[in-house]
């Protein structure tokens, strides 16, 4: 067997640390050093030995020993040193491979190059010949003559499992995950997408969307596990806001490889499971919409037509129904915002109340791609509270559908006919010269003492808090209001959250409410203080 490690070899040469004789599976890098404190002097001397490096079998079990000390998550700047300094070790294990140490120091010697200088650019140009005949490989993959044999494709993906953060070997990791041959099956190792993964959730690495969008397609665990560091990090922070959901959605990249509808598909099942498995918690609802504001605007981004219809991205919704509510009239003027209204309301109904339109996936289905844009429910209830004139039925029906999407069609009427009398109430009082937060809750039917009833609690309370922030009778007692109404740290948070998201549509979408804005971010203050002094 010839010397060096052979990137061609079939066999493939990283393992888990179990294969190697007499390194512990389980222990940490911090307890093989305690136990084994002189391991790196020996380590490093045996990388350095050409004895040791001629033979396969050694560098194998050289590498998987480096590996077991790398600290995946370095927690002070000794840890980082360590990492860097085996890295420099696994690089030139792999540079010195079917070279001669002798011709080699000869050869650096004559240029005036140290091996210290020389290894990494040889490392470096390595990568780049790997890469481009990777490359050409793609592109002539018809002439056999000079395709590159799926095993090797194969082993060079297992070596470059523990060498995926060193910035060098990027250019190789981009190249394998946008790398696609003739195969039937995955030729990449399943390791090696495993590593890529948690190296890019980890910020330690930074690719592309296109390697990206190759590593989640080809990979689907991947995928899966991207959507739940999303997951954990939005459930991590302390104080959650729309604009943070933002920051980390952004920054997951998951809106922008969502332009591809098999991993938009996948995304928006795993966010119905959450919102199921919640039973809609208001955080998962916000949370899908910010998603799905990222996403459209990557969407923007890529292509000014759309690649796909909008029928691969909602398969079970109506494309019409889909189509109106992604055209949000963000330059049009408030006073025309009623017709948008109405036709969505109109094609929901429709939806939702004729039987003859099963095949539209049913009123979950409708609810569900409502949630995406709920931002249209937020604006029907402030145009039913800006207008004197009677409240429209269509708009009515907009938000008992949204609120409680599993109500039968009597059911639901019976809602309206409370959500007519509620904002009638709300309309009376906001043409008194002198009105007390108390008698705004108990004609929202909002005190403490009142049955609940239809419509539902969180539809009364935006119904009412949207009367305190538009109507200039309402601002004057805000204050006292939301103190009576905030009896409850679920009511609490509900408050906090509704004013977070008020204010970020409205940032979002250039609608102007100069004494709204202000008393929003005033009573957002004082709750989030009033929450931090209460834990």
């Amino acid at each position: 067997m010839g010397p060096g490690l052979h990137f061609g070899n079939p066999a493939g040469y990283l393992s888990s640390s179990a294969s190697v004789p007499g390194v512990p599976k389980e222990d940490d890098p911090n307890t093989i050093i305690e136990r084994f404190p002189t391991i790196g002097q020996l380590l490093a001397k045996s990388c350095w030995n050409p004895f040791i490096l001629a033979y396969d079998e050694s560098q194998k079990i050289l590498i998987c020993c480096l590996c077991c000390l790398i600290n995946k998550e370095p927690q002070n700047s000794e840890e980082s040193k360590l990492n860097s300094w085996i890295q420099s070790l696994i690089s030139h294990i792999l540079s010195a491979f079917r070279f001669d140490e002798k011709e080699v120091g000869l050869f650096t010697q004559g240029l005036g190059y140290a091996a210290v200088d020389y290894y990494p650019g040889l490392l470096k140009n390595m990568v780049l010949s790997l890469v481009s005949e990777l490359r050409e490989n793609h592109l002539d993959g018809f002439n056999t003559q000079r395709r590159m044999a799926p095993e090797r494709v194969t082993s060079l993906s297992r070596v470059c499992v523990p060498l995926v953060t060193l910035p060098d070997v990027e250019p190789l990791v981009e190249a394998l995950l946008t790398y696609h041959g003739h195969e039937r099956q995955e030729i990449l190792w399943p390791e090696f997408f495993d590593a890529v993964n948690e190296a890019f959730l980890q910020k330690k690495i930074s690719l592309p969307t296109s390697a990206i969008v190759c590593l989640w397609l080809r990979h689907l665990p991947s995928l899966e596990k991207a959507m739940l560091h999303l997951f954990e990090q939005l459930i991590s922070s302390e104080r959650i806001c729309l604009r943070r959901i933002e920051c980390f959605i952004k920054d997951s990249s998951l809106p922008q490889a969502a332009c591809h509808p098999a991993i938009f598909r996948i995304v928006d099942e795993m966010f119905r499971c959450a919102l199921l498995e919640t039973d809609g918690a208001p955080e998962v609802l916000a949370t899908i919409q910010v998603f799905t504001q990222c996403f459209v605007e990557a969407l923007g981004k890529e292509s000014k037509q759309l690649k796909f219809s909008l029928k691969t991205y909602f398969p079970y919704a109506s494309p019409s129904l889909a189509t109106v509510l992604l055209q949000y009239p963000t330059d049009s003027p408030q006073g025309h915002w009623h017709q948008p209204l109405k036709h969505i309301s109109e094609l929901l109904r429709k939806i939702v109340e004729d039987q003859t339109c099963g095949s539209c996936g049913g009123p979950f289905e409708s609810w569900f791609l409502f949630v995406h844009f709920g931002g249209w429910a937020d604006l029907a209830v402030e145009q039913l509270l800006m207008s004197e004139a009677e409240p429209p039925a269509a708009l009515l029906w907009l938000l008992t559908f949204y609120y409680s999407p599993c109500d039968g069609s009597q059911q639901r009427a019976q809602t309206m006919v409370e959500v007519r009398a509620v904002l009638g109430c709300l309309l009376r009082l906001s043409r008194r010269a002198t009105l007390s937060a108390r008698d705004l809750l108990a004609a929202a039917g909002e005190d403490r003492d009142a049955d609940p009833g239809p419509p539902s609690p969180q539809l009364r309370r935006r119904l009412l808090l949207t009367f305190l922030l538009r109507v200039p009778g309402g601002r004057a007692i805000a204050r006292d209001a939301v103190a009576l109404m905030a009896h409850t740290d679920e009511i609490t948070h509900e408050i906090i959250g509704f004013l977070d998201q008020t204010l970020y549509r409205w940032d979002r979408f250039g609608i102007e409410a100069p004494g709204a804005g202000e008393l929003a971010k005033e009573l957002l203050k004082e709750l989030h203080a009033q929450v931090q002094q209460g834990t």
